[in-house]
């Protein structure tokens, strides 16, 4: 036998990128458990599944697989089959070790999620080295994540007169008084509203209803539609005197919401007096960095999950919360101009009047324009059903000090990145946890997939990064997440 470590192990397979991986020792047929993997893979990020390798505790031994080419063709041609929802192709590799021969299969990330095999219950997702049972919601999230960019496009009933008119006389205004030239301005409302692609065959598109629509005609397909505000006076819940200060009122669409929002949030940021030409300069980096956030949510919500939008300005950060998750890790997004909006329509609208990117995410701007000010990068934090970015102001301090001025640069970068440190299985808990305060342990184990000892370390974990803290007794009490 061949015994070596992960480092060791990877090092002999040196062309292969070990982001993810899972070994099986699979010596004369495929495990059931590898279609678990299969279906994680597909659902996360992708990885690698190993054949012929055996882990214990840390070390892995080479056991090689008996008939490698029949394994092979057996493991494809299932992929390749019917007991997946959708077909996988995955690469091949192999290696040999002492004569011991070595499968490496590497499991893409699939376009259409949710995959599963046999039935929809089998659907499953990585979390840090295992696999996981998607919850309903969750599947949900990843059905409505698959019609990504057509969601909004669909027809309504409801035709012009069922829009808000207040709403779009605004917005025409607003066009005028910045593109007062637009050949948009000459026409009549319907004839607007269909270049913009709010109405579609004089149907309202969904898009077109959320950015303008009435409460009622809104209430038609989204029964509980709203944009959470609020204002809390501390760095958490627990240190605020009350759980919010100020809270906004409800508004008909996403176009009033805008304004409603924006008005307020401005007034949290450092705008200091600057002249741009004979007038004060009011589109300083930092202002453009949080309007881009605020677009950014609005025109990328999932407005169907039961999680809403969300913006919670606390005494140290602005947080921005967005139901839906990402299409590509945001890495990705920020390097380059990838244009994918979860809602082209909403997007489309938000252009015309120059609030949106004409590509991407914005989070080159985001992070470039809050740096500017406030020398600090955003924080972005990912799940399978929803990211969230939050703004930090001014310089990190640990006990009075100024790190940055100090020197300290490594430890700044290590507190603004807390977040990123996680685990996966750390921020699943995290993420159940603000579902449910109550959950038990034992409840956490079932819903993750890890035996509670590895609940508790990991809990441990997270009480001494100061992340989670209970309040009350063991048997009646609740988790708190702490930011």
């Amino acid at each position: 036998m061949v015994f070596m470590n992960k480092e060791e192990l990877t090092a002999k397979l040196q062309d292969i990128e070990w982001e993810d991986f899972e070994v099986k020792e699979a010596k004369f047929e495929v495990p059931k458990s590898s279609w678990e993997t299969v279906s994680a893979f597909s659902n996360t990020a992708g990885g690698w599944l190993i054949f012929g390798v055996s882990k214990k505790g840390k070390t892995f031994e080479i056991a090689g697989v008996e008939n490698p080419e029949k394994m092979e063709q057996d493991f494809t041609t299932t992929l390749r089959g019917n007991k997946f929802s959708q077909k996988i192709t995955p690469a091949c590799k192999n290696y040999t070790f002492n004569s011991k021969k070595v499968l490496a299969f590497y499991i893409p990330l699939a376009q259409k999620k949710p995959v599963y095999f046999d039935n929809i219950r089998n659907a499953f997702i990585r979390s840090g080295s295992g696999d996981q049972r998607l919850t309903e919601q969750e599947i949900y999230s990843l059905f409505r994540d698959s019609s990504f960019g057509a969601k909004d496009k669909e027809l309504t009933a409801l035709t012009l007169k069922d829009l808000n008119k207040e709403s779009i006389k605004r917005y025409r205004t607003y066009l005028q008084n910045i593109k007062p030239e637009h050949q948009y301005n000459s026409l009549s409302d319907e004839e607007f509203l269909s270049k913009i692609r709010v109405l579609e065959d004089k149907k309202a598109t969904l898009g077109g209803l959320l950015v303008f629509g009435t409460e009622d005609s809104i209430g038609r397909y989204i029964s509980d539609f709203k944009i959470d505000y609020l204002e809390i006076f501390g760095t958490s819940y627990d240190d605020a005197p009350k759980r919010y200060e100020f809270r906004l009122s409800d508004y008909p669409n996403i176009y009033e919401y805008f304004f409603a929002i924006y008005e307020r949030i401005i007034k949290k940021i450092d705008v200091p007096f600057k002249l741009q030409g004979a007038f004060r300069d009011e589109n300083q980096p930092q202002v453009k960095a949080i309007r881009e956030a605020l677009v950014n949510m609005l025109i990328h919500a999932d407005y169907f999950s039961p999680m809403k939008p969300r913006i919670r300005v606390f005494s140290n950060r602005i947080e921005f919360f967005n139901p839906g998750a990402l299409p590509k890790p945001y890495q990705e997004l920020q390097k380059g101009d990838i244009s994918l909006p979860r809602n082209p329509i909403i997007t489309r609208i938000f252009r015309v009047i120059d609030l949106a990117e004409n590509a991407g995410y914005g989070f080159d701007k985001m992070f470039r324009g809050w740096n500017a000010h406030y020398k600090r990068d955003p924080v972005v934090s990912t799940g399978i059903d929803y990211y969230r970015i939050e703004f930090f102001f001014g310089k990190p301090k640990v006990h009075g000090k100024d790190l940055e001025k100090d020197g300290v640069k490594d430890l700044v970068r290590d507190l603004e990145k807390d977040l990123e440190k996680l685990t996966e299985r750390q921020k699943s808990i995290l993420l159940e946890i603000g579902k449910n305060p109550s959950i038990t342990q034992s409840e956490l184990s079932k819903k993750i997939g890890i035996n509670e000892k590895n609940i508790r370390n990991n809990i441990a974990k997270l009480k001494e990064r100061g992340r989670l803290r209970r309040i009350g007794p063991d048997k009646g009490g609740r988790w708190e997440v702490l930011k």
